[in-house]
């Protein structure tokens, strides 16, 4: 009988995947973590966000959502709504700097994605309204606004909320340049027992059930952001957060608490009709409430992206306590399930309880899964690649290449490993993801042979075929000693160093060095003047004692 070796495979990380988080700004929950009023202040918030963003990069997070719209206030300079008192204190109050340019900033200085979240419908409780005073919506366009259970609300009823949702983000899509707009609670309030919309369904429902009516009215919502994201720059990508389960399945019940029914939300019709990028479902769950509901998510994907949201802050007492091991399970559930990545909720929680869990499931970078139903090709394979050593790391440089007219900058991959062949589909051969320009440095001290390969990215995420250069190749002639010319002067210095950069030999000059003692690879000679300027350098292989 053949023996047969099985290999787990949950463990695998894909080389596209979402690493997606979202980052909230209200109740300055993630950043800012409190308001300010003089630079040192608003100084002090920025660096709060670049510490934030170096510790999701090291943790080889990808995209981050940040929540721009909050409660009918928005984190940027707005001609339609008021700045939001999160960064002042005070509404209709700027800082003196942009938030959301800020935050697109550093995301791409870190090869992060930024996806400008939107609270879609919600104003706020009756106190939020008081604050904003007359700068509340509900007092500047009273009509698109309902009073539901001591909270406001945009009304999905009335045909000019979508067009006003829809010039909001037209106002982000034209002055920012950022990668995704999500929308959040692009929906019903919950359980709508006496929501007060009885007079608009006999005044728009044409005879349509109510329900039907609902959901049709998200619906055109949703059809309206779109297409205006689309028509404005196509490669931006647009997505919502539904909730978690879509509606009840075959041998599971949603419990009451699912999308379709609840909140009229037919997300799964939404991709089917092409008018929604990637969904989020809010998949706060576990058990029979978590993994059935990813695979009917991604089988009624049409194509499109699923990326589960998983709670991540459920490993915190007070909101469930879960073990360690139940994060896991879902990343790697939604990974088998073929699913674009996940999400988390939320930034701070990620960092504060769940960086070992979340850093043990990605210990490898990723890429952000191009939009493949996009029609049009790879960009062509970068020309002209070069690759330079010195003493302190390699110089890899490239010719740009121009991007279609009115579309981002080309953008660039960088790919590395030990030999004279390279795999670009091993995610551990990348070294860097999003680079802009046409130079990379990269500090590598080994000798030995590299593979390097740039692949060229166009802004729906598409990758080149990879170009390659091998450096520093030598012939492994194995030195018994090394011959050293003659110095300038007097006083001259030598050291070896091996291939990790470990000095092992530091003393004078002489112009022959024994090297039958080292073991077998490659290393480095080196001599300096009395001054310690470097004079001379050479790699060299040895077979050993």
């Amino acid at each position: 009988m053949t023996g047969m070796t099985l290999t787990a495979q949950h463990n695998v990380q894909p080389k596209f995947e979402y690493r997606a988080v979202w980052l909230t700004t209200i109740e300055n929950l993630d950043w800012p973590k409190s308001a300010a009023c003089d630079k040192e202040g608003f100084a002090r918030q920025r660096e709060e966000l670049t510490t934030l963003l170096d510790s999701l990069e090291a943790m080889h997070v990808n995209t981050v959502l940040l929540q721009t719209r909050v409660r009918g206030d928005v984190i940027y300079p707005s001609e339609i709504e008021p700045f939001s008192h999160l960064f002042t204190g005070t509404t209709d109050k700027a800082p003196d700097y942009d938030p959301l340019a800020f935050a697109i900033e550093e995301c791409h200085k870190r090869g992060m994605q930024l996806h400008a979240w939107i609270v879609t419908l919600p104003l706020g409780k009756d106190e939020h309204i008081r604050r904003q005073g007359k700068h509340a919506l509900s007092r500047r366009k009273r009509e698109l606004c309902t009073h539901y259970k001591g909270q406001w609300y945009m009304e999905p009823g009335n045909p000019a909320t979508g067009e006003y949702i829809t010039e909001i983000v037209k106002e982000i899509v034209t002055n920012y340049n950022v990668d995704g707009i999500h929308l959040d609670y692009v929906r019903y309030p919950d359980r709508t027992n006496g929501y007060p919309d009885a007079a608009l369904h006999r005044k728009h429902g044409k005879g349509t059930p109510l329900p039907d009516w609902r959901r049709n009215n998200i619906t055109a919502i949703a059809r309206k952001v779109y297409n205006a994201v689309k028509e404005e720059k196509p490669w931006v990508r647009v997505s919502c957060a539904p909730l978690g389960k879509y509606d009840n399945l075959t041998r599971y019940s949603s419990l009451g608490w699912d999308a379709y029914n609840a909140v009229f939300q037919e997300a799964q019709e939404w991709v089917k009709e092409g008018i929604m990028d990637i969904l989020f479902p809010m998949l706060y769950f576990n058990g029979n409430n978590f993994y059935p509901f990813v695979l009917d998510w991604q089988e009624n994907s049409n194509g499109r992206h699923i990326v589960p949201g998983i709670g991540i802050y459920r490993l915190l007492p007070e909101y469930g306590g879960w073990q360690a091991i139940e994060i896991e399970r879902q990343i790697n559930t939604s990974r088998e399930a073929g699913t674009a990545g996940t999400a988390m909720f939320r930034a701070n929680q990620v960092l504060n309880c769940g960086k070992s869990t979340y850093t043990k499931a990605h210990r490898h970078p990723a890429l952000i899964p191009p939009m493949s139903w996009i029609s049009g090709s790879a960009p062509n394979m970068p020309q002209g690649l070069s690759a330079e050593r010195d003493e302190h790391g390699i110089t890899i440089e490239w010719e740009s290449i121009e991007a279609p007219k009115g579309e981002p900058k080309t953008k660039y991959n960088i790919y590395c490993t030990l030999g004279d062949s390279i795999d670009i589909d091993n995610i551990k051969n990348l070294v860097a993801s999003q680079i802009t320009g046409n130079c990379f440095r990269w500090s590598c001290r080994t000798f030995h042979a590299i593979s390097i390969a740039v692949t060229a990215v166009d802004a729906y995420g598409r990758e080149s075929i990879p170009a390659i250069v091998t450096s520093g190749n030598e012939s492994k002639i194995a030195a018994k000693e090394i011959t050293l010319p003659q110095p300038a002067s007097w006083g001259a210095r030598v050291e070896v160093i091996d291939m990790w950069g470990r000095r092992l030999y530091k003393g004078r000059y002489s112009n022959r060095i024994g090297v039958r003692g080292l073991d077998g690879g490659y290393y480095m000679i080196k001599m300096y003047d009395r001054h310690g300027s470097l004079q001379y350098s050479k790699r060299f292989f040895t077979t050993g004692k």
